[in-house]
Parts: structure tokens; C-alpha cells; sequence
């Protein structure tokens, strides 16, 4: 078996926002997919850890697009394990056409936890350290890994919603990709009309569940041209008034006339 998977997927029309192009959430929905066929293929996925209460969670997601496939557009993404710690490892993607035009890439990193304690664990405990046998390290990923999102205090409170049995996961919290819609749901279609978004990172810090409230916070990134914003997400819960910040995330631009 390839220590690279690549897995084909479609631009359903449902799928696409106004301009007949992918929704960025949807795109973070089959590069996940493609994650867990890719590991559960290779005796380290979702529906075998599961059964001895583990479970991957999501770290951090770049993604950054030249373009976006358009509705009915057949493409494929291209995973592989980048490099593996004990308690993260590091998947890369590639997303091009069956003509072999590369849409663009995302980096991603994962821990591993303990279902019960919701703490992490080890990764090489898992089949003696068999991740380690489909560690791909020479496949090209020419994008920034990103890093931490600094925001300061002068964030603008932009948005603060409610979370419902839609935005929860088989983990039990807010699903990973719901938060990239919630963030790109802070601009209005106008924006959208004449900017495209080139990359976008988020980068996890705690969970929250149904019931929380997420409060979304914005400003213009340092140095900005103005098509570059930070994004803080925190949340608040009946049990608990105090915030809580659960991620960050950076949106990047591209002016389009």
C-alpha cells in the first residue's frame, strides 16, 4: 500500500456558495475524510481507535488555495504523514484535478486522546509504533505551517451565537470544520463578491460543547494590506460565565475585480 492516499471527491452544487465554487467548509470536510480513510486504511483510524477508547483530534488546519474547484468539478486530495511526535503527528494534503491542476495544499496537526480523560496519549502506543512505517518526508507541502495567531486586546466583538446538535461531532464537541463556517460567516456576501480567500488557519485550544456560547472577536492583522484578519473564538457556558478561549484563526484575502 502507498504511504500517500489520494481520494476522489466531487463539488456537489449544494456544495458551492454563489460563484459555483466549493464552500471552504466543505473542502475542510473531505480533506478530513481523506484523513481518516487514509489512517484507517493503514490500522490507525477513527473506527479502530474507538473500539480501545482513543480518538484523533484536530490541532491545527492551514489551508491555502490558489483556486477552488468549481460545482460538479471531480478532484482529488492527496494526504501523507509529514512526521510523527509522541503525543502530535503532522498530515499534509494536496488538492488537484484530474488534469493534474493543483488546486492548492493544508497542513494539519493532530493529537491523540484518551476518550475517557480527554487527555492526550501516546501516539506510539498504538500497533508498536506503526505510524512511523508511513512517514512520507520528501513530498513537497510549499506552504507556511503558520504559527501561533496573535491577537491583541482590542479585538472587535463581532458576533456571539449559540451551539446546537448540528455543530456537534462523534466526539461529543463543536465539530472541527463548523468553526471555520462560523468564522467565515462574520463577513457579508458583498465581501465575498470581491475578495476570494487565499488561506486560512485555525488552531484549536479547548473544546466546547452544546449549549456553550461561542463569542468571535475581530481585528486587521498587523501590517495588513486590509484583506488579512485575526479571529479569537471564546466560549461560555451556563456552567461557567467566565471565557473560555477555544481557538484562533487567521483569514487571508485576495481582492478580486
Amino acid at each position: 500500500m502507498d504511504k500517500i492516499g489520494s481520494y476522489e471527491f466531487l463539488a456537489e452544487p449544494f456544495h458551492c456558495d454563489f460563484s459555483q465554487r466549493l464552500f471552504m467548509g466543505h473542502l475542510g470536510n473531505h480533506m478530513l475524510n481523506a484523513a481518516d480513510f487514509h489512517s484507517s486504511a493503514r490500522g490507525f483510524g477513527m473506527k479502530y481507535l474507538m473500539t480501545i477508547q482513543r480518538s484523533w483530534v484536530l490541532s491545527r488546519l492551514a489551508i491555502e488555495m490558489e483556486e477552488m474547484p468549481q460545482q460538479y468539478t471531480k478532484f482529488n486530495v492527496e494526504t501523507w504523514v509529514e512526521s510523527a511526535m509522541r503525543y502530535f503527528t503532522s498530515r499534509n494534503f494536496r488538492i488537484v484535478g484530474d488534469d493534474g491542476h493543483v488546486y492548492g495544499y493544508g497542513r494539519s496537526i493532530w493529537a491523540m486522546i484518551d476518550t475517557e480523560s480527554r487527555q492526550p496519549t501516546d501516539i506510539f502506543s498504538i500497533d508498536n509504533g506503526a505510524i512511523n512505517n508511513w512517514i512520507v518526508k520528501d513530498k513537497e507541502c510549499p506552504i507556511d505551517k503558520g504559527g501561533r495567531v496573535k491577537m491583541s486586546e482590542e479585538g472587535e466583538l463581532v458576533r456571539t451565537i449559540d451551539t446546537y446538535y448540528h455543530d456537534i461531532d462523534i466526539n461529543g464537541h463543536v465539530n472541527s470544520v463548523k468553526y471555520i463556517e462560523h468564522v467565515l460567516d462574520l463577513w457579508p456576501l458583498d465581501w465575498y463578491r470581491t475578495h476570494r480567500i487565499h488561506r486560512f488557519e485555525i488552531a484549536y485550544v479547548a473544546e466546547a460543547h452544546e449549549g456553550d456560547q461561542l463569542s468571535f472577536y475581530k481585528e486587521t492583522a498587523d501590517n495588513s494590506t486590509g484583506n488579512s484578519f485575526n479571529v479569537r473564538i471564546v466560549k461560555t457556558s451556563p456552567d461557567n460565565p467566565d471565557p473560555i478561549e477555544v481557538c484562533r484563526s487567521k483569514v487571508v484575502f485576495i481582492a478580486e475585480h
